[in-house]
């Protein structure tokens, strides 16, 4: 089918959805709207279509409801003193809307690229998705979700990937001056390099904020092997604000120079001084009156009108840690004072929320066990619930802004191994010292899929990493399963997959030192020596109510204490929702890895395995511990057996449907 192109602005564009209550207004522009894989039909919804095109703000900064909006009273104002932005937006909805489930699915972006039918559909990856490849196996147009991604980060910049982008308007001072500030930015490279973005990723490297100029003499550049040990300055003559190209150095005042290079795995602190930083909390106030537009308005400018009477949030990763910012400032409210999602399902965020709303915040920054010490991207309070952390006397909840305003979703938090290494999990459900466990809010259910590394599975290869990488694939079996137990707990109050994570009550979360006195001694393989603590960090008087920074860096203080998953005798975890590969194993899953470059120094993502050894004489000389394959049935009838009884056992808890049963028990 040839693709076919319409501007509605008559019509459907710039049509208006102005809120009761504080009249932020919502404006539509369509630019495409043509059938999805061709007509291809799903299940018993039937056909799909795709409508994209951008939604336009106007957000009134005196409003209650954007009270939280860092720098939002700084921004331009038009001629109604309301602040203008503008998000992307790409829909997928049914083309016979009464046969849609009723659940608006909002897909967070990450890094402005769509991850829905990626993940729960097992789709060919797209930003542009059109095709029959894209849709996978169809898992959630054949259970009749409407998707929904907006562009909610200032941070993504236009390619030819099809990301979505946001325009987010630039703070201002006194005359339309430009608001500057000193900045921190922590560049860490994977491989030799002489330059290096502020911001540059494998995933798309962000918009930095950039110097006030390329003369560099009110600037700090600092290095060292880990954060543990202690900076070296470089000299002003060793580098500059540019980017090698074409032999020479480019001036460009968001990129670092060094001359002899950048070293992988080292950590360089530069502090600069910045200007021109966007209101990027607009971004979270545009998601959530994008999707209030989509649930409520009854106008013919949207597309979904009558169609929708519930909304979940799914974010993976980076757009989950969004999820986690977007609760905790309370946006789950729009300006009406109405429920903007009954339920959120968050992956692979652990503990952190990020800089989604401050003074120079860039969305992409986030902490492991080795990098990002310096960001604020984990900050007090970690779990949703009252916490007290004993060393600051400050008592706080995650979601406390949220039950006030009586909107608190119902909310999954799943996790892999490598949240509890390198992303502080244990904070969701511990105390500030890692002592006790809390009791989960009744809205609150938390997983830990065991075994698992953040990524999802992937090649063996060690790549940057000491050891194999983990290939133990779960995301689309279990959240396709966790999202359907969401959906049916928010539609008509079925009970959800009951939460299966570590406890210390139970001795299945440890301290570093009691898991490696766990861990088998498998011959070659260095155990850990470090894990991501969050450290209580000082960015002045200003950061927590206002999100501006003073103190640059931040003054470090004590590390919060964090935990993890205990392991069996073949080092394999003991507590969460454990998959045939641990149950039944033939190897040992890790969500740990270490660099090979820098002796015990974790990488940042990656999980290890480690198989077993084949026979018991190949064991015997080799020195494992862990039984072999021969030892343990091998692939024999009962080995097939035991794998399909851990396999209806998920099934009946729900964390697997019934085709994933089968399609995992062949």
């Amino acid at each position: 089918m040839k693709r076919f192109r319409l501007l509605f602005l008559c019509f459907l564009g710039f049509l208006p959805f102005v809120t009761p209550a504080q009249a932020d207004e919502v404006r539509v522009r369509i630019d495409r709207r043509e059938l999805f894989a061709s007509g291809q039909t799903f299940g018993g919804t039937g056909a799909y279509e795709i409508i994209e095109g951008r939604l336009f703000f106007e957000t009134d900064p005196e409003a209650p409801a954007n009270a939280r909006v860092v720098d939002l009273k700084l921004a331009p104002r038009n001629a109604e003193g309301k602040v203008e932005s503008w998000q992307d937006f790409f829909l997928l909805i049914p083309v016979d809307r009464s046969k849609g489930n009723g659940c608006l699915l909002y897909d967070v972006h990450n890094r402005g690229n769509k991850l829905a039918l990626w993940t729960f559909n097992d789709g060919e990856r797209t930003n542009d998705p059109a095709t029959a490849a894209h849709a996978g196996n169809g898992f959630l147009l054949r259970e009749g979700y409407a998707l929904l991604s907006t562009g909610w980060s200032g941070d993504v910049i236009a390619d030819d990937t099809h990301r979505l982008l946001a325009g987010l308007p630039i703070a201002m001072g006194q005359g339309g001056a430009p608001v500057t500030g000193r900045n921190h930015v922590e560049i860490s490279v994977d491989a030799p390099t002489r330059s290096q973005p502020f911001y540059g990723s494998p995933w798309g490297t962000s918009a930095a904020y950039p110097a006030i100029s390329t003369d560099h003499a009110d600037a700090v550049l600092t290095r060292r092997p880990s954060r543990s040990e202690p900076a070296t300055e470089v000299p002003h003559g060793e580098w500059a604000f540019g980017r090698w190209e074409d032999g020479r150095v480019v001036p460009d005042a968001t990129s670092l120079y060094l001359e002899g290079g950048l070293q992988p795995g080292w950590l360089y602190d530069l502090v600069y001084t910045a200007r021109d930083p966007r209101v990027s909390g607009l971004g979270l106030t545009g998601l959530r009156d994008a999707v209030a537009f989509f649930r409520h308005h009854e106008g013919e400018s949207n597309p979904l009108a009558g169609a929708i009477d519930r909304a979940i949030i799914f974010g993976v990763s980076q757009s989950g840690r969004l999820v986690n910012h977007f609760l905790y400032e309370a946006f789950n409210v729009d300006t009406s004072g109405r429920r903007v999602f009954d339920g959120a399902l968050i992956h692979v965020a652990g503990a952190g929320r990020g800089l989604f709303n401050a003074r120079f915040g860039m969305a992409t920054v986030y902490t492991t066990a080795h990098r990002g010490h310096l960001a604020p991207a984990d900050a007090f309070p970690f779990a949703p619930v009252a916490v007290t952390d004993p060393l600051t006397g400050e008592t706080g909840d995650s979601l406390a802004r949220l039950r006030v305003a009586k909107a608190v979703p119902k909310i999954f938090y799943v996790q892999t191994s490598t949240e509890y290494w390198n992303r502080a999990a244990s904070l969701l459900h511990t105390d500030a010292e890692g002592k006790t466990d809390l009791t989960l809010d009744p809205d609150v259910r938390l997983y830990l899929i065991a075994g698992t590394q953040h990524l999802d599975g992937g090649p063996t290869d060690p790549g940057i990493c000491r050891h194999p990488r983990n290939p133990l694939k779960h995301r689309g079996p279990i959240l396709r399963a966790l999202l359907t137990g969401l959906d049916r707990w928010i539609a008509d109050g079925s009970e959800p997959p009951a939460s299966r994570y570590p406890r210390i009550d139970d001795g299945t979360l440890v301290t570093l030192e009691a898991f490696r006195g766990q861990f088998p001694a498998i011959p070659g393989v260095g155990l850990p020596t470090m894990l991501n603590r969050p450290r209580r960090l000082d960015l002045g008087p200003r950061w927590r109510d206002e999100g501006i920074a003073e103190v640059v860096p931040p003054r470090t203080g004590e590390p919060y204490a964090t935990r993890v998953p205990a392991v069996d005798a073949d080092g394999n975890e003991i507590a969460g929702i454990r998959l045939p590969e641990i149950a039944v194993p033939e190897a040992t899953y890790t969500g740990w890895n270490q660099r090979a470059d820098l002796p015990g120094v974790l990488s940042d993502l990656d999980g290890g395995y480690f198989p077993f050894s084949a026979t018991q004489t190949e064991r015997l000389a080799s020195g494992d511990p862990r039984l072999s394959i021969e030892e343990r049935t091998g692939g024999s009838p009962e080995r097939k057996a035991r794998v399909a009884e851990v396999l209806r056992d998920l099934q009946a808890g729900g964390y697997l449907l019934e085709e994933d049963v089968k399609r995992l028990g062949n």
